[in-house]
Order: C-alpha cells, then sequence, then structure tokens
C-alpha cells in the first residue's frame, strides 16, 4: 500500500492572529508562511510524488503551489474530506478567548465526546479524513502502484486525527501529538498495519528553544492545553 506524505500548511495570518480560523474564507499564508511553503519542493527533492490531494481552503491550496509550480506534470487533487474541523460559532474567534468556554476541557480533555456549537463534532472529523485516506490509498495503488507516495495538504487537527488512527490511539489522546506549520508527517501503509516514520518534521528545533516570559508555556501542567487548530509553530 502507499506511502503517504501528510503536510500541514504553512503558518496562516489567523495563526499569527491568534484566531480561529476554521472554514473561513480568505485566511492566506503570511510573510513565514509563504517562505515555507517555497522551502517545500527543496524539502522533498528527489521523493516521487505520485499526486498531490488538498484541503480546498485557501491556505493549504497556497502552500502546494510552490511543488506543483516545480513539478508541471504532478497532479492536484481537491478533497473536502480532510479540510479543517468545521468549528461552528467558533469560527473566527480568538484562541484566547476561548479558553474560558466551558466545552474547551472536552476538548482538551475528551475530545470524542466534543461538537462545536453550531459546527461538527471532532470525532466526525476524525472520521471522514480516515475514510478520505483509505479511498485514497485505494486509488493511488490502483494508478500508480503499491509502492507509491503520495502528498496530502491538510489542517493541523485533521493531521493529529490520522497519526492517532494510524497508532491505534483513541482520539481522546490525540491531543498528545503536535504538528507545527508546514511540518511533514509520514505514514507508510501495509497490509497489516501502518507505521509512522516520521512525525511534524520541520527541519530545525526552533521549537524546542527556550522562549521568553511572555511565550513560555504554562508551568501548570494542569493548565497546559493543546492549541485547537494547531497553533502558530516556533516564533
Amino acid at each position: 500500500m502507499p506511502t503517504l506524505i501528510l503536510v500541514r500548511h504553512g503558518r496562516s495570518t489567523a495563526n499569527t492572529a491568534g484566531l480561529l480560523a476554521g472554514w473561513t474564507p480568505g485566511i492566506s499564508l503570511d510573510e513565514r508562511g509563504s517562505a515555507q511553503a517555497a522551502a517545500l519542493p527543496g524539502r522533498l527533492d528527489g521523493v516521487p510524488v505520485a499526486t498531490v490531494v488538498t484541503s480546498p481552503l485557501q491556505r493549504c491550496q497556497e502552500t502546494v503551489a510552490p511543488l506543483l509550480a516545480g513539478r508541471p506534470g504532478l497532479t492536484h487533487h481537491t478533497d473536502d474530506r480532510i479540510g479543517e474541523c468545521d468549528y461552528g460559532d467558533w469560527t473566527g474567534r480568538k484562541l484566547s478567548e476561548l479558553g474560558d468556554e466551558p466545552l474547551m476541557d472536552i476538548v482538551q480533555q475528551h475530545p470524542s465526546a466534543a461538537a462545536f456549537p453550531g459546527g461538527e463534532s471532532m470525532r466526525a472529523m476524525s472520521t471522514r479524513a480516515a475514510e478520505a485516506v483509505r479511498e485514497w490509498n485505494a486509488r493511488v495503488a490502483d494508478e500508480h502502484g503499491g509502492d507509491a507516495t503520495y502528498l496530502m495538504c491538510s489542517h493541523g487537527d485533521i493531521i493529529k486525527s490520522l497519526v492517532a488512527e494510524a497508532l491505534g490511539l483513541h482520539l481522546d489522546l490525540f491531543q498528545r501529538v503536535s504538528v507545527e506549520p508546514c511540518s511533514v508527517t509520514v505514514i507508510r501503509y501495509t497490509r497489516l498495519r501502518p507505521y509512522l516514520v516520521r512525525l511534524g518534521d520541520t527541519g530545525d528545533f526552533a521549537s524546542l528553544l527556550p522562549r521568553d516570559d511572555t511565550d513560555a508555556a504554562p508551568t501548570d501542567a494542569s493548565a497546559a492545553t493543546a492549541e485547537v487548530g494547531g497553533g502558530a509553530g516556533a516564533p
């Protein structure tokens, strides 16, 4: 079965503004995100990508544009099922404000029970993404052979849920996974089981550096939260 390269979109204007973008139209890559997208073809140089599948949202389309431009014969498909979680009434709100919402505790600790008001549940998000991957695995294997490699460009929560599914983890544990903007995650599928080959690889270790007081993570473990949508990555 094929090998799947999962790329989270580059840093967006919503990431730097601290907004939960969801399906808001017109959210583009910021300057750093554009640079991350421009570097992606070099990072994948020599990797034989059979096809590219992307979320329909602008920030994902912009992320793969340099790769597609550098490989003119590469086919490109859009699949709504790997689009961002529908955050409903939370869409467009500041993440700093959402921390006070009672639902946030459920999102953090029991996401399989979390459903966004006016939107979808995290369980439904995970299911549609996993179904998309299974169907694309079969299609890519049929069209390009079982050893083919293909790329999907999607969103933080989608990729985290796919990693959890590949590792056999309950969705309630997916908040323990972290994928930064334009990070590369690789899952190799086989007849019996998937293998996680790379996780959130950005090619640098900036996210491990100490941060100043304004950016420091909470020291109280009970207060530490996984940023909904995936966060803006290293400063």
